[in-house]
Formats: C-alpha cells, structure tokens, sequence
C-alpha cells in the first residue's frame, strides 16, 4: 500500500527521515503522521547540510533551531559559493567563435584592442566588446537621381554599386553609418561627375566612360572618409532624360544613328572607290611611261636610221637619192587604190596590181602582165621594171608620168 493513502497504518513518507520530522532528537515529531512534506523544513534541512559542508554545525536541540545544541554557523558560506558561481558562469561567457567569413573588432572599455581572426576566442565579458564583421559578403547599393548636365538639361541615372569591408576596425569605428556614408559619397561623386558631362554622351556612348569615372571618384571619397570599404563594381544601368521629353530624345538618338550608318555607308564606299581610282591612275601613269619611253625609243630610231642613211649618202648621193625616191613612191601608194598606167602607141600596156597584192587574194597573173598576187616583189624583179619603164620612157616623148624629185 502507498505511504500516503488512507489507512496506511505505520506508512512513512519518504521526507519524513524515518518517522522523524524536524532535525530534534525525537520527541517533537508525531512519528505516525501521513500528511505531504513541509517544504520551509525540507530548506532548513538543505541549508543545515551546506553549512555543514563549509565548516558549519546544524542544530542538535530537537526543534529549538540549533540553539540549543551549541552549534556556530558561517555566514559568509552562502555568499562566497553564490561569488563562485557567478564566478564560473562570467568565465564561461566570455568564450566565443567568430566564423570564417568574419573577422571579430574587440573593444575594451570602448577602445580598440585587435582584430581577432576566426576561430575560437575568449574575451572578459562586460570587459571586451566584440563585434561581428562579415568579410566576404558582397554588400549592394541601388540610387536614381535626377541632375544636371553640362549643357543644363536634366538626366535620371540609375546606378549600383557593390562593395566589400576591406578593414573591419575602420568599418566599425571610423564611421558611425557606413551604408549612409556610402550613399551620400555615391551620390556625390555622380552629380559631379554627370555635372561634367553632356547629356547627349550620357544618353549614348558615354556611359561607361561616366561608371568608370563615378567609380574612380567614389572610392576616393570613401579612402578620404576611412570607411575600409572597397568598391567591387559600379554599374549605371540606366540613363534616361525626363518622361516630358523623352519622345523627342529618342527622336534625336534615331537621327544621330542614322546619320552614324550613313557615315559607315559613305566610308565603306570611300574605302571601295579609292583604292580603284588609284589603280586606275597608276595604269594611266604607267601608260604614260610606256608612251614616253616608245616615242623616245622611236625618235632615237629614226635619228639613228637619219645618221646611217646620211653616211650612205654621203658615200653614194645617187642610189640613195634612188632609194629615198622608191620608198617614199611604195609608202604613199601602198595607201590608196588608184592605179597608175604609162599609155604608148609602141610600147605595150603593162599594169601592176598593187592594191591586189596588199589585199593578198590569192591567183595568178595571166600572160598580159597580171602577176601571182601571193608573191613578193623582190628588188630584183623591182630593179627589172625600172629598167623597162626607163627604156620606154626614152623612146616615147609624150611619157604620162615623169619622175619628180630627181
């Protein structure tokens, strides 16, 4: 049967120290009483054994709390072991672990004591402060502002920027704000920077020429500040004149490209006729050349026959005097096709088929006079014919040719 049901006769509880309740000798407990724990006497039995424990000694006088017994009590026991505890849980909060992406800013008294490295650390607590900086997380920043250009026209630029905590102890203590301080620096450097700048450029082909030079200027302004923030990257994503006019700017970037391919166009065709046009001159001037140099040639061909035939004629005026006339009389008839005939009552007609022979048709002469027209006249045959004109001239007074030139 349960200690603490009814009728349990000579049950104990089991706070009842065998029948005995309080720490008397034996005669102030009602060693048959059933009823729950008294919970003020379960504590002095506690605080009883503690001082026992630290050099104390419990009361012996049967429920006269230890006045009678003689006992002395320390009351700095109690103290002391609560001072150790304190002791022990102060000491064992001041461990801590600063992860791999951090690094740990430590303050003591509110001044700067070191960079502690990840791992784990152990500072005083209530001594040391230590704050947590992420290293490694890549912190962004978006701004749209609206400003004025070089030209006083107003441009909305949208621009982000990422960046990193390159020293933790100047995140922490140079500036109070440090995404505040980037904001205002940022904003800065854009105004003037864009401040500087044509809005034409802007709107066009100047946009990374204006993110390099805002991220230039930034990165001064925050070395100047000493944030220990390093700028990643600055990109301007998007530049746009005012909703008002903006119909009419796009008006104007269409124009400026169309006028930028037809200037590609006309290059492109520049770049094609050019080159032919050169070419072509240099033939012209290298006919020119040639031209030159054939006449030369020529006139140094002629001057040089001049010189020979003048030395054969010097030596022998008559048969080059006959010579010149024969040549010139075949250079100016071989050109026409008019034929010449030497009529006599005496003599027979003769006739010679010059301009059969310069036309090469084939055939033969007949026995009249008329010659096979594929033969060449050698000067034999030539010298022959001159000879019988000569006789027939000589004996015929009324001759239809004379000789001119003699």
């Amino acid at each position: 049967m349960a200690w603490n049901e009814p009728g349990g006769g000579k049950q104990h509880d089991p706070w009842s120290g065998g029948g005995r309740r309080g720490g008397g000798g034996g005669g102030g407990g009602n060693g048959g009483n059933q009823g729950p724990p008294d919970l003020d006497e379960a504590l002095k039995k506690f605080q009883d054994k503690l001082n026992g424990m630290l050099g104390g000694r419990g009361g012996k006088g049967g429920g006269r709390g230890g006045k009678g017994g003689g006992g002395r009590r320390n009351t700095f026991a109690l103290p002391g072991l609560l001072v150790i505890v304190a002791l022990a849980i102060w000491a064992a909060s001041g461990f801590y672990l600063v992860d791999q992406s951090e690094r740990g800013v430590v303050l003591r008294f509110g001044k700067f004591q070191e960079v502690v490295s990840p791992g784990l650390h152990w500072n005083p607590p209530l001594i040391d402060d230590v704050r947590m900086v992420n290293v490694t997380r890549v912190r962004s920043l978006t701004q749209t502002q609206s400003m004025l250009t070089r030209d006083e026209n107003i441009v909305e630029v949208e621009i982000s920027a990422q960046y990193l905590v390159a020293s933790p102890r100047d995140f922490v203590l140079n500036v109070r704000n440090p995404q505040l301080s980037i904001e205002n620096a940022l904003d800065s450097a854009l105004r003037h920077v864009v401040g500087g700048t044509e809005m034409i450029d802007i709107l066009t082909s100047g946009r990374e020429i204006l993110g390099s030079s805002v991220a230039s200027r930034l990165q001064s302004y925050l070395d100047s500040y000493g944030t220990g923030i390093r700028l990643q990257t600055i990109n301007i994503e998007s530049t746009s004149a005012p909703a008002p006019v903006i119909d009419a700017f796009d008006d104007v970037i269409r124009a400026r490209e169309d006028r930028q391919r037809t200037i590609n166009e006309a290059i492109a065709y520049a770049n094609a006729v050019i080159p032919a046009a050169q070419g072509q001159a240099q033939r012209i001037i290298e006919q020119g050349q040639g031209y030159r140099e054939s006449v030369v040639a020529e006139a140094q061909g002629q001057a040089n026959r001049f010189l020979s035939l003048l030395t054969e004629y010097q030596s022998a005026p008559e048969i080059m005097r006959e010579r010149l006339y024969l040549d010139a009389i075949s250079e100016v008839l071989s050109g026409t096709d008019k034929v010449l005939l030497d009529v006599s009552d005496s003599a027979p007609l003769m006739y010679l088929p010059l301009d059969q022979l310069r036309s090469g048709a084939s055939g033969r002469t007949s026995s009249s006079g008329q010659y096979d027209q594929d033969e060449r006249l050698d000067p034999q045959v030539l010298e022959r014919l001159r000879s019988s004109s000569s006789q027939t001239s000589s004996g015929n007074q009324s001759s239809g040719i004379r000789r001119e030139g003699r």
